[in-house]
């Protein structure tokens, strides 16, 4: 992996270190039997258990790697819940108004991105345009449809 800053909120990195620790502590351990007891049958060319085991020990084994260099890498995002200060950044809940209608995001990093949950990445298009805007303020951001205005109602 390259070195960029991987953000994460307190809750962001929890679940990723819960993960890691669910995979190197419990699933790990597990394929490990299956493995070796695929082994013990005897012709490993021909057994489908082993092959199915080690495949899914080298995903386990990705997976771990990939997580321990975001953990390594990962930035908290602060919350600092200063009154007066209400000026969009990484982690704040923004209400925007587009159209007649209220819309509740919350921007954070993109590894935590999950737009069923009304969570944008900082580096996607809606993201990027309200980084460092203020409420009252207008942010305009191209979509498929074309440019969608929207106006910010509340900054948290």
């Amino acid at each position: 992996m390259d070195t960029k800053k991987i953000y994460l909120t307190k809750e962001g990195l929890g679940e990723l270190k819960k993960e890691y620790e669910e995979l190197t502590n419990v699933k790990r351990p597990d394929i490990l039997e299956r493995v070796s007891q695929a082994r013990s049958m005897g012709d490993l060319s021909e057994n489908a258990e082993y092959v199915a085991a080690r495949e899914e020990l080298s995903f386990i084994d990705g997976r771990v790697d990939e997580l321990d260099e975001l953990i390594k890498q990962a930035v908290l995002i602060q919350e600092s819940h200063v009154k007066g200060n209400h000026v969009v950044k990484l982690g704040s809940t923004v209400t925007l108004h587009f159209k007649g209608k209220k819309e509740v995001f919350t921007v954070v990093g993109e590894w935590e991105a999950d737009p069923k949950e009304k969570k944008i990445s900082h580096e996607s298009p809606l993201g990027k345009a309200l980084l460092g805007k203020k409420i009252g303020e207008k942010v305009e951001v191209e979509a498929p449809a074309g440019t969608v205005v929207y106006t910010i109602e509340s900054v948290s």
